[in-house]
């Protein structure tokens, strides 16, 4: 079925936003190991390690907050109004970045300032993917919901894709000291970029037909995030609905979240490789997030996720293995495209689903604080896996894979008590 031009407009909108999401969040996880001591001095480098990714939490920890928030008046005032200014003020938080003192220049105010704006970034952030995967939902036909939620949904990796390219051509071009001094500066000054793109499409988005007829008919929540935990039902739903986001994020955030850490502190890859391999890791996730959406709409949300979840259960010790003791560059990619595609692809068929979990008048609140508040427990996965990897030795694979299947398992269980609901009507 051939898409309006207004059903285009939204689903461009809402993809270009959350590439940018995609796009600062691996900047930081790029940055991570040159700047902790810029903003965390120590003399043992995994303290400043731990802190600094503790800085890069507080931005996954604020999320849930931030969709609660702009999801209850996505519900109230509309999904076009929030986009506008979830997008704005992501795109200044991440410019601001580049900004920053570090703690040479102004010492503790350094890491406070970086606290500060990961706050900002993790509450801005929230409120972008709920809002644009609901009007973006409620917009698509029926019939073809599920190949837009991957697609949607891979705006995510194609972030990751150009950043990691962006991260490849600078540290290219900069010594290592340069780098040090300003490069990761200019990596977080390229984000206006995208946020204004994203700006300019959404000033053209129309708000969704199904929450104005909702309006229109006064059926609307006066207080849509109380009514998530007074309604019996709709309390059940989010809480089973949990439990699939805690077991995606956490995984996600052991694998792709933590892969420039490994690769350059845990087995030593030099970072012009360990950027190629980023590149071929983001490509998989944006393809392979893209394929399971399309499936999804095949075999229905649950199937979807479950298979994965197995698959990964089964392959993460042996591929994280595998990967470590790897020495040449595309032994290493060929893991890293399996790891990667059993374990984060996922995504694509939750757009779709949790759409389809909610009714109209809650769908923004409950979409937006579920999808970000699976990132309480999953958040904690890289600090997880750095103090289990730091004093491991030749434990490192087990452990990591471990970790990689404890998400896996929390995900397969979240598929198991939740309902299919490919064929679900959101109109209602």
């Amino acid at each position: 079925m051939a898409l309006t031009k207004q059903q285009k407009i939204v689903t461009l909108g809402s993809w270009l936003g959350w590439s940018l999401d995609g796009y600062d969040l691996v900047l930081m996880l790029f940055v991570i190991p040159v700047i902790s001591n810029l903003f965390f001095p120590s003399t043992n480098e995994v303290y400043s390690l731990l802190a600094t990714f503790a800085a890069y939490v507080v931005t996954l920890v604020m999320r849930p907050i931030g969709g609660a928030f702009f999801g209850n008046f996505g519900d109230k005032i509309g999904r076009k109004k929030i986009m506008m200014i979830t997008i704005m003020g992501f795109s200044i938080g991440t410019f601001a970045t580049g900004l920053l003192p570090t703690w040479q220049m102004v010492g503790i105010m350094a890491p406070i300032l970086l606290m500060g704006l990961r706050f900002m970034q993790g509450f801005f952030a929230g409120g972008e993917w709920g809002s644009g995967a609901v009007l973006t939902m409620e917009a698509v036909p029926k019939e073809s919901r599920g190949v837009f939620s991957g697609f949607l949904q891979s705006g995510f990796p194609f972030g990751f894709i150009i950043a990691s390219i962006v991260f490849y051509i600078v540290t290219s071009s900069l010594s290592e000291k340069d780098f040090a001094e300003y490069g990761w500066r200019i990596l977080f000054f390229t984000g206006i970029i995208p946020g204004s793109v994203a700006l300019l499409v959404r000033l053209k988005v129309e708000d969704s037909k199904v929450w104005i007829e909702k309006a229109m008919q006064k059926k609307i929540a006066k207080f849509p995030l109380r009514q998530i935990w007074t309604d019996k039902e709709q309390r059940k739903r989010f809480l089973l609905a949990l439990i699939i986001m805690t077991g995606l994020m956490y995984t996600y955030y052991t694998t792709l979240g933590f892969f420039p850490t490994l690769l350059q502190d845990f087995m030593g890859v030099e970072k012009v490789e360990s950027s190629k391999l980023m590149i071929v890791a983001t490509a998989t996730s944006f393809g392979g997030t893209i394929f399971v959406g399309y499936v999804s709409q095949i075999i229905g949300r649950r199937k979807a996720l479950g298979v994965f979840a197995v698959l990964a259960v089964i392959l993460a010790i042996p591929l994280i293995y595998g990967l470590y003791h790897a020495t040449f560059f595309y032994e290493r990619a060929i893991y890293v495209v399996i790891i990667v595609f059993v374990a984060t692809t996922g995504f694509g068929a939750i757009p779709a689903f949790l759409s389809e979990r909610f009714p109209t008048e809650i769908r923004n609140s409950a979409s937006g604080f579920v999808y970000n508040g699976g990132l309480f427990f999953g958040a904690l996965a890289p600090i997880v896996a750095i103090n289990l990897l730091s004093n491991s030795n030749g434990l490192i694979p087990f452990l990591l894979g471990f970790n990689i299947i404890l998400g896996s398992v929390i995900l397969l269980i979240g598929t198991m008590v939740n309902p299919e609901t490919k064929d679900v009507d959101i109109e209602k």
